[in-house]
């Protein structure tokens, strides 16, 4: 009998349950269900004992408890979608009142705002999905800017190449390297010669070598490119030292190529004492004019520390003539020591072979290192400079009597 009855109760759940709620026959369904119950009841009652009774009151129950389960499963459904239109209609509501709310969003979080606690916590979890989304859209934009900027970059690697290829630049290009190639050549025979002293490896770490090379392969580039160049001649030059290592690694196979002059033995082995000047901005001697038949000796040399004295000492230990540029004589120095890179160096010498004029030679002096060109007597515009440099050094001591007389007290004074 229990059997039976569990078997119709599944039958009634799973056929006519859901057709009755469909078409809305929920008042004639239990009379229905008990006829049916009845029935079958009836025909087993037959093969029975006739000491079994049915209980028509107790199947109303089970029928109205499985009845309710099975609407409640299927109206759950359309309540939920229901609150998720109003939820989006809130949203639009909200969007079309300026609030910070994201243009796209997922049924997920859709539910997750509608579990929100309060309306200032809707408003934040909505805010932040509105952050989200522009962080998304800004990381795609740079994306697609990125990818713009390798396209052009590629774009101009091309047109580089196309022009590379062009038969008129080469052959410009070609025969301009010829020319300077053929003035460096003759500069080797006739040109005046310029000596980089080598010997100052041991005086420099490997930063202040790695610089000091790479300020001699601009000087060689400018020297090449000049009207006049010089005959460049690097002097103590050992195999294999730090700077050997350096250059190859500047030059690569263009340095067996250079027309310049690399030896071992000292300037003095090479040249007459009484020709060569030695250039260091320690000297007491000051150059006044450029000799073409003087052959001027640089220091290739790159101190941080600014070591002074260095180049003096050995220009005198081996009895050698020196000079230094006129630096105050035609600029109003400022700050910084007088001692200057070494493709600089390269450019005034340059420039005063050819034009023999000091104030366009200087002016590849750094300009923060001066205030401007000396027009008036020098003695006048120090003074004045003096002036200044009091001038501040009064402000500044009354900085700090006001700073001690806040932090002291008043027995103590500055004498």
């Amino acid at each position: 009998m229990q059997s039976a009855n569990v078997l119709l109760r599944r039958i009634v759940r799973s056929s006519v349950l859901p057709f009755a709620t469909q078409h809305g026959m929920k008042k004639d369904l239990f009379p229905l269900s008990r006829t049916l119950s009845l029935s079958l009841c009836l025909k087993q009652d037959k093969s029975s004992e006739p000491s079994e009774k049915l209980d028509l009151d107790e199947w109303k129950k089970v029928m109205k408890s499985g009845l309710q389960e099975e609407v409640s499963e299927m109206v759950s459904e359309p309540k939920e979608l229901s609150s998720l239109a109003a939820a989006r209609e809130t949203l639009e509501m909200w969007k079309l009142a300026g609030r910070a709310v994201p243009e796209n969003i997922s049924e997920e979080q859709l539910k997750t705002f509608m579990e929100c606690p309060s309306k200032s916590a809707k408003k934040k979890y909505l805010k932040y999905l509105h952050l989200k989304e522009l962080h998304k859209k800004n990381d795609k934009r740079k994306m697609d800017e990125k990818r713009e900027r390798r396209l052009e970059a590629q774009d101009q690697d091309s047109k580089t190449d196309e022009t590379k290829k062009n038969p008129f630049v080469c052959l410009w290009s070609r025969t301009m390297d010829k020319a300077y190639n053929w003035r460096a050549a003759q500069s080797m025979i006739f040109g005046q010669p310029l000596v980089f002293d080598m010997s100052y490896e041991k005086e420099m770490s490997f930063r202040e070598v790695s610089n000091t090379v790479r300020q001699i392969v601009m000087s060689e580039s400018s020297n090449r490119r000049s009207v006049d160049p010089f005959h460049i001649h690097f002097c103590n030059f050992k195999e294999d030292s730090l700077y050997h290592r350096e250059f190859i690694k500047n030059y690569r196979e263009a340095w067996d190529k250079l027309l310049i002059t690399v030896t071992d033995q000292c300037y003095t082995e090479i040249f007459p004492k009484d020709k060569l000047i030695y250039l260091t901005a320690d000297s007491p001697k000051v150059m006044k004019t450029f000799e073409h038949d003087k052959i001027y000796i640089v220091g290739s040399m790159v101190d941080k520390s600014i070591k002074r004295g260095v180049s003096l000492a050995r220009a005198k230990r081996l009895g050698l003539e020196t000079a230094a540029l006129p630096l105050d004589k035609y600029l109003l120095w400022s700050t910084g020591a007088k001692n200057l890179t070494l493709d600089q160096m390269m450019h005034i010498l340059l420039t005063l072979k050819d034009t023999a004029d000091w104030k366009k030679a200087l002016e590849f002096v750094p300009k923060r290192k001066y205030c401007d060109f000396v027009n008036k007597p020098v003695k006048e515009l120090k003074k004045t400079l003096d002036l200044i440099n009091t001038h501040k050094i009064a402000k500044g001591r009354e900085k700090v009597e006001k700073q001690f007389a806040k932090n002291y007290p008043k027995r103590y004074k500055i004498k």
